[in-house]
């Protein structure tokens, strides 16, 4: 399989975070978040972003998520989607997100 072949095999859509809560269970500080992807329906995400984020941050944010990769449990919490981001210096999560509108549900290529 070359490496494109490869990269299509993973699903990454454009949501925006309808809601972000406290992940009280969780063993490291996260969010539980509700994300709606426009034609895919709402999805829920457990999200280690507590370090940069507030709940407010991030209600209404666009995102990346990895929409294909199953379903897990997390804290008790349905983590439907991983939701993208990438280390600063200092090893905090930074989102990863359009750098303007897009439709929701937007495939990434």
């Amino acid at each position: 399989m070359n490496p494109l072949e490869a990269f299509s095999l993973l699903d990454l859509r454009v949501g925006r975070i309808l809601r972000a809560e406290p992940n009280e269970k969780a063993r490291k500080p996260a969010y539980k978040l509700w994300i709606d992807f426009g034609p895919l329906g709402e999805r829920t995400s457990s999200a280690q972003l507590t370090d940069l984020y507030t709940p407010e941050d991030l209600q209404g944010r666009l995102i990346i998520a990895a929409v294909n990769l199953g379903e897990r449990r997390i804290a008790g919490f349905k983590s439907q989607v991983l939701v993208l981001g990438l280390p600063d210096a200092a090893g905090k999560v930074v989102l990863l997100e359009p750098e303007r509108d897009v439709p929701l549900g937007g495939r990434v290529f």
